[in-house]
């Protein structure tokens, strides 16, 4: 146990400057410490775990992050005001914001992190690519210039040589960054990558870079203090990714030799003395599959999402260390100290429909099932409201086994077993990862899910058939009395001989679809019939939660959110009827930041009309068909839900 009583700064409480899984795990860590924790919410957040969890909470404004947790000065007053003596910035927000961090000590409360020159200095990946090169440290070639003029920029991108990546020079996280494949693709891909790293970051300035066309992503886990003492906690392999975000990390990196990891650590090392580095921070690199040079990418100044799993390998609390270091202490270890043991794998839970090109999916969650013996990273709970305003990841799957063949069994598990009902998650399709012949063997790019998924992703059919069926059956033997449980009604079933047995037609309709279902009970057990004559024998393995009319089931990381009646209601009710396509509708909540056609106006197919916001990515919405723009009903500004009709496009016939 670190002995903060006797630190050169006395900490005694902690606010916590996030939300989520990560003000959550903050909060864990300084309650072992025996400090007191003082969450910050915004008015959507009233309700969340963290607010829960910390022993005091306090509102700093709307729910938009630009309103409450971009809000510098409304977070340091509710610091003052609750008594606090440090702020932790976790992740995201203002974690690697050197203004946020000055600010912090200028009303005297301690920054859990690098100081603000550091933070300035790496927080452009212009100068922090600069430095590197100074410090001797290979860089990706690319163009790092000042001129941001589109002429500048085209030929620098020849000089080059295409492909060539755009990325925003003051963020990350995949935002503001696009492939260039030729001359011709550049006006445009520039347009787009810089209006994103100006809604993201507030900085439209951008570099390139030359395109490695295989990638691996490393990266190496540095902490140091201010009595000169730097540390690694070895590297990490984050290569599985989607959108240039990460998907699943994993420590230690498959697959590498000693040579690059001698490299690895000491070109981390290297960068972090030449800087002066104090804190927890990562390293990032970026390296040709089968290559033996890895180049510096970037620095993140603060603790990162995949964190978990050095501290699975290495037995060291990164918070602790980064409290301590805080505190004015030593690190409690020195690098000849500190051995890796094991593997562990993370994978990010994200509530989204991989199904529908990854589409945000919001709503309430009725129940969370949380598997033995796995680290489980969250910000929810049962009752808790996933909505449109924040990131879409939800929690953090964690496996540690003594082998990574053993790791990626146990992820496989977990996987199957962890549940969140009532809102659609990407378990499954995470599980279909981990399962895929090159994840299990290490061969990881960042190419990995578009190799493996080149015309997207879709539950396997059995497994959805078989959950329908777990979920009519639960539906239909819920207890009721006459007129509420469809075993019990005349009209809905019928019982003759053995040969013959009790007969249950339903409709369900759920997030993938509708299918009407035969339930059977017979003497060797209940059975489900397909109206395609398939009949699978009803196992009762997944979780299941009714709530009103709906049920929530999910199995083998599956879940559903179903409607289940009686076929003959359904019939009456009119399910199954679908819309015509001469409309153009919202595919996830969003906020509307472009509308680029009028009413009356004509357009061809694929032509852009709707821009939207959406859990911190831009998208851009194209005409599903050629015709008339008959009328918007949406404006600029304006929040909408999933579904929501947007513009209704009429034939030209029509007209």
């Amino acid at each position: 146990m670190l002995d903060l009583a006797n630190a050169p700064r006395r900490l005694r409480s902690v606010l916590i400057a996030n939300r989520g899984e990560i003000a959550c795990r903050v909060i864990r860590t300084c309650r072992q410490l025996g400090l007191r924790t003082i969450a910050v919410y915004s008015e959507a957040d009233a309700s969340a775990l963290h607010v829960r969890m910390a022993d005091v909470a306090r509102c700093i404004g709307p729910a938009t992050a630009a309103e409450s947790y971009l809000n510098s000065a409304a977070i340091i007053d509710a610091a003052r005001a609750a008594g606090a003596d440090a702020v932790h910035p976790g992740y995201g927000f203002l974690s690697e914001n050197a203004a946020f961090a000055q600010a912090c000590g200028d009303a005297g409360l301690i920054f859990i992190g690098p100081t603000p020159e550091v933070i300035n200095a790496m927080g452009s990946k212009i100068n922090a690519k600069k430095i590197a090169v100074q410090a001797g440290v290979p860089t990706v070639p690319g163009y790092l210039g000042r001129d941001q003029s589109l002429a500048r920029l085209a030929a620098e991108a020849e000089r080059i040589g295409f492909p060539i990546l755009i990325k925003a020079s003051a963020g990350g996280g995949g935002r503001g960054m696009r492939r260039v494949n030729s001359a011709a693709e550049m006006p445009s891909a520039l347009q787009s990558a810089r209006a994103e790293a100006q809604s993201a970051f507030g900085d439209d300035s951008v570099l390139l870079e030359k395109l490695i066309t295989k990638p691996r992503h490393l990266e190496v886990q540095l902490i140091g203090d201010e009595h000169g003492h730097l540390v690694h906690l070895f590297e990490r392999d984050c290569s599985v990714q989607r959108n240039n975000q990460k998907v699943f990390e994993e420590a230690p990196a498959p697959n590498l030799s000693p040579d690059i990891r001698d490299k690895l650590y000491r070109r981390a090392i290297q960068l972090g003395q030449t800087i002066g580095y104090t804190g927890a921070g990562t390293v990032e690199f970026i390296m040709e599959q089968g290559g033996s040079e890895p180049f510096f990418l970037e620095m993140n100044t603060r603790l990162q999402v995949e964190h978990p799993v050095t501290e699975a390998i290495t037995g060291i609390d990164l918070v602790a260390w980064q409290i301590a270091v805080a505190s004015g202490l030593a690190l409690p270890l020195k690098q000849e100290e500190i051995v890796s043991k094991g593997h562990a794998i993370e994978a990010r839970i994200a509530a989204e429909r991989p199904d529908r090109a990854y589409q945000a999916a919001t709503g309430i969650v009725s129940a969370l099932v949380v598997p033995n013996e796995t680290r489980i990273d969250t910000g929810i709970a049962e009752g808790s409201e996933i909505g449109l305003h924040y990131d879409s990841m939800i929690a953090k799957l964690i496996v540690h086994a003594p082998d990574r063949a053993a790791a990626v069994s146990d992820l496989v598990t977990a996987l199957s077993d962890f549940a969140v009902l009532g809102v659609g998650t990407n378990s499954a399709f995470l599980k279909d990862c981990a399962e895929r012949p090159d994840f299990v063997i290490g061969r990881l790019t960042t190419d990995f899910l578009a190799r493996e998924f080149p015309d997207g992703w879709q539950p396997d059919a059995d497994a959805l058939a078989a959950l329908r069926a777990d979920a009519a059956h639960a539906w239909a033997r819920s207890t009721g009395g006459e007129g509420t449980n469809p075993w019990q009604r005349r009209s809905a079933f019928r019982v003759t001989a053995v040969a013959r047995p009790a007969q249950l037609q339903v409709h369900i309709v759920d997030d993938y679809g509708e299918a009407s279902i035969t339930l059977l009970e017979t003497m060797q057990g209940p059975l489900a019939r397909f109206e395609n004559g398939r009949q699978l024998p009803i196992r009762g393995r997944a979780s299941i939660k009714r709530a009103g009319q709906r049920v929530f089931a999910a199995a083998g990381g599956l879940s559903i959110d179903a409607s289940i009646k009686a076929a003959i209601e359904a019939v009456e009710d009119g399910e199954g009827d679908t819309g015509g396509d001469n409309q153009l509708s919202a595919p996830l909540p969003g906020i509307i930041t472009g509308v680029f056609i009028a009413a009356g106006a004509h357009v061809e197919q694929g032509a852009s009309l709707i821009q939207m916001e959406a859990m911190k990515l831009v998208h851009t919405l194209v005409a599903p068909r050629s015709g008339r723009v008959a009328r918007i009903h949406c404006a600029l500004g304006e929040t909408v839900p999933a579904g929501a009709r947007l513009i209704d496009i009429e034939s030209l016939e029509e007209v």
